[in-house]
């Protein structure tokens, strides 16, 4: 008899609740979505109308965020409701409740959900465009620590090849038995041509006789030389001043013009007035033009020691010397310059001399062939850098230019804040300004190599005048900020870390002197990127501020004689002159995203952000530089 058959279970035919929807992977609060069991209409609106603030010491309880409440016509109201709890919350970081905002929340409570409304509606937008601006920040990263590394490598490849300008080009001293061989000083003009003097001034009282003294002072014989300055002051009592101080130096037989422009005329600035200079009757018989701003000292022998390479290389335009400081121990301001400044002269400049024959023209303590400046065009106002304007155009005609690091010439650093801030506008937006105009001129030019096409729009204007500015401030004080709030962006270790170190440590071999002030250097230069990137923008667009020119404050010996005694109080200053609306903003930008990194985050990026959000602040205050009374 065989086994009974045994029947198969009944299957239950019920419907079965669908299990809930496992939270969202986020880092910081989650979100637990809920399915709804059947198609009814739930009360979307009513699910974030509950998410209130509870006590901190009750246990919120457990609400959840149907899927469809997120993108609900109707809840919009209530989606700023979590917005604004979020933001709450995140201020509770540094506020009165550090227990309450430490605690991380638990998926389906209030605080939990509102800040997983808050990522779930900002990620769509926000997280693409932070990804996209890293990204871009990050290639331009490379490409700066690229050029740097090139730099250092043509510097240490020349001095290790010995390509001196001595070895470079012919150079012969001039003597004095020249002269007399020539038949004395009237008639030495093959040994030493004939060289024009320009001083530029504008309501210069406290450097205008120091500059006007060194000028005459320089060792060339007097039928060889005139002294021209250009005296645009304003102020009648310091144009009374400078007019007799040249007449003091005329008594001594130096041959020392005064030239004022009728009717206090700046047409042009400071090209405008060394353009109507140079069209005087008595200059169009000079060979040279040496250029001194009116803080410039030249010693004696300067022109002994730059004018043989014109002299004897006739396809040299300019000479251009190096600049020395005599403030820059003034105050920590100045030794930030000094690091920047020696950076770019014995770097920026040597490598454009030994590899290009080219580089810019820094507006002063240089010597120009006349020639040469009037086949590139003279002087031009276009811009606010028209020595920079002048040098690219001739260099598209072919002419060389030649960098002595050894020649130095003296100079004061702008030690007011309000003066450098002027100065770094005007030094960021004109070469901006000057790529845009001349960008289809260098492409379409016949008489340059194209190797020193590229040089000239990528290494000399893109990567140093643009992208550098740019990524300094979007990269270090906007872009990477902002990753601490949207963890869905990461930027890489050799992104954060390794190339900012990479390129700090090129730029610190300028001045070894001041290794120990590296750090601050870095917080400085990331304050001044705001203005220079805005300068930037604003010269690459023609838009505002794109021509305004501001003579660069110079104090002179007259700081040490206004310095308050010891005991002292340090003058007082309006609000409003030491108050900048955009550091003080940046700041607390920073510092925001420093304890929000401090408080939910894990990669110690608040080391970086409380220490800039610090400087930012001492800077918006205006507690930087010196203090005029």
């Amino acid at each position: 008899m065989s086994a009974p058959r045994l029947k198969p279970p009944a299957t239950d035919t019920r419907r079965r609740p669908r299990p809930p929807t496992p939270p969202l992977n986020l880092p910081y609060p989650r979100l637990a979505v809920s399915t709804p069991r059947q198609p009814t209409k739930p009360s979307h609106c009513h699910s974030l109308r509950s998410l209130q603030f509870s006590s901190a010491c009750s246990q919120p309880s457990s609400t959840t965020i149907p899927a469809a409440a997120l993108h609900s016509p109707h809840c919009e109201p209530e989606l700023a409701t979590a917005c604004a709890v979020v933001c709450a919350r995140y201020t509770m970081a540094w506020m009165a409740l550090p227990e309450w905002a430490t605690t991380v929340p638990a998926p389906g409570s209030r605080g939990g959900d509102a800040s997983a409304a808050w990522q779930q509606v900002t990620s769509p937008v926000a997280v693409p465009l932070l990804r996209l601006a890293a990204s871009l920040c990050l290639a331009m990263s490379v490409m700066l620590l690229a050029e740097k590394a090139y730099m250092a490598a043509a510097v240490l490849a020349a001095r290790l090849l010995g390509r001196r300008p001595e070895r470079q080009y012919r150079w012969e001293p001039i003597r004095d038995d020249d002269l007399e061989a020539a038949g004395g000083a009237g008639g030495g003009g093959a040994a030493f041509p004939m060289v024009l003097v320009q001083i530029p001034m504008y309501n210069e009282r406290e450097v205008y006789q120091v500059s006007i003294g060194a000028a005459c002072g320089l060792a060339w014989p007097a039928d060889r030389i005139i002294v021209q300055v250009l005296d645009d002051s304003t102020d009648p009592v310091v144009k009374e001043l400078v007019r007799a101080e040249c007449e003091r130096w005329a008594g001594k037989g130096v041959d020392v013009r005064h030239e004022a422009r009728e009717g206090g005329r700046r047409r042009g600035y400071k090209a405008g007035a060394l353009r109507e200079g140079m069209a005087r009757a008595y200059a169009r018989g000079c060979d040279l033009v040496a250029i001194f701003d009116a803080d410039f000292r030249p010693e004696p022998d300067f022109l002994r020691r730059a004018v043989p390479f014109l002299l004897h290389n006739p396809g040299l335009a300019l000479v251009q010397a190096r600049w020395t400081f005599v403030n820059a121990d003034e105050c920590l301001m100045t030794r930030m310059q000094e690091i920047s400044l020696d950076y770019h002269f014995t770097v920026e400049q040597e490598v454009g001399s030994s590899t290009h024959a080219f580089f810019g023209f820094n507006g002063t303590a240089g010597v120009w062939r006349i020639s040469a400046l009037n086949e590139a065009g003279g002087w031009k106002d276009r811009t606010t850098v028209e020595d920079m304007d002048l040098a690219v155009r001739a260099s598209l005609k072919g002419w060389k230019f030649v960098f002595l690091g050894d020649l130095m010439v003296k100079n004061e650093l702008p030690s007011t804040l309000k003066a450098y801030r002027y100065q770094q506008h005007r030094w960021s937006c004109g070469p901006a300004n000057l790529f845009r105009k001349m960008l289809m001129e260098i492409v379409r030019n016949k008489k340059v190599t194209l190797w020193k096409k590229i040089h000239v729009i990528y290494s000399f204007f893109l990567v140093r005048k643009i992208i550098a500015h740019i990524v300094t401030f979007v990269f270090y004080c906007i872009v990477i900020p902002a990753t601490v709030l949207v963890p869905e962006v990461e930027i890489p270790k050799w992104g954060s870390v390794y190339i900012p170190t990479m390129i700090t440590l090129l730029n610190a071999v300028g001045t070894p002197r001041s290794l120990h002030l590296i750090v601050f250097w870095v917080l400085f230069e990331n304050v001044m990127s705001l203005h220079r990137t805005k300068a930037t923008f604003i010269g690459l667009l023609e838009a505002g501020r794109v021509n305004e020119w501001v003579v660069t404050e110079k104090l002179g010996d007259a700081l040490r004689m206004k310095m308050p005694g010891k005991g002292s109080k340090k003058p007082l200053m309006r609000i409003g002159d030491r108050l900048h609306i955009l550091e003080l903003g940046v700041a607390a930008y920073l510092f925001f995203c420093g304890c929000y990194d401090f408080t939910f985050g894990n990669n110690h990026y608040y080391i970086f952000l409380f220490l800039q959000s610090i400087a930012f602040f001492v800077v918006g205050v205006g507690y930087v530089g010196t203090f005029v009374p």
